[in-house]
């Protein structure tokens, strides 16, 4: 199947369009995360957010690819895994200066996001709950909300984060969250 008539069928909502695409690119998008400092865990995760936005992208008919998908994938994953090693290293670079939130802080934030996850419809509600405060897998995840697959779970999961945020963001503004 060439790059055109892939770009194609995922916008008629072909899933094994997707599907092709995803085994196609695999090993090399997961191998760029490994090779940097990655683990398999975070390359599939990397690369399945990639897919994702390679997936809207594809939606918007005035779209136009202009290089291989596999490129453009690659530079996806590229960009995805920067923004995650940037967050690690100001994280441990934090740790490291000795940082840490003060509990009653720490408090009031999960007690905002509550509120605002608490805004969300019912499935989104219980996706983020128990991937982030239950600590279920996706697989879990997928089971208890009668899912196809992990995912599918992992899918809406992303969506569900996405209208979090932007809610968070029509409500606070950064420095609310700040020290």
């Amino acid at each position: 199947m060439t790059d055109s008539e892939t770009l194609e069928r995922i916008r008629q909502g072909d899933e094994r369009a997707l599907d092709f695409l995803y085994k196609k690119n695999y090993k090399m998008m997961t191998k760029l995360v490994i090779n940097n400092s990655g683990s398999d865990d975070e390359a599939k995760d990397v690369y399945q957010d990639a897919l994702i936005i390679f997936w809207q992208k594809a939606m918007d008919r005035n779209f136009v690819l202009s290089s291989k998908i596999s490129t453009f994938l690659y530079s996806i994953c590229q960009n995805l895994w920067r923004k995650e090693l940037d967050r690690k290293s100001r994280l441990s670079s934090e740790e490291k200066d000795g940082e840490e939130i003060n509990d009653i802080d720490k408090k009031e934030r999960i007690e905002i996001i509550n509120q605002c996850i608490g805004q969300l419809g019912d499935t989104c509600k219980k996706i983020l709950t128990y991937y982030y405060f239950d600590n279920l897998s996706m697989n879990e995840i997928a089971k208890k909300m009668g899912f196809a697959n992990a995912d599918t779970a992992k899918t809406k999961k992303y969506k569900c984060k996405k209208e979090l945020d932007e809610f968070i963001k029509s409500k606070y503004k950064a420095s609310d969250f700040l020290d």
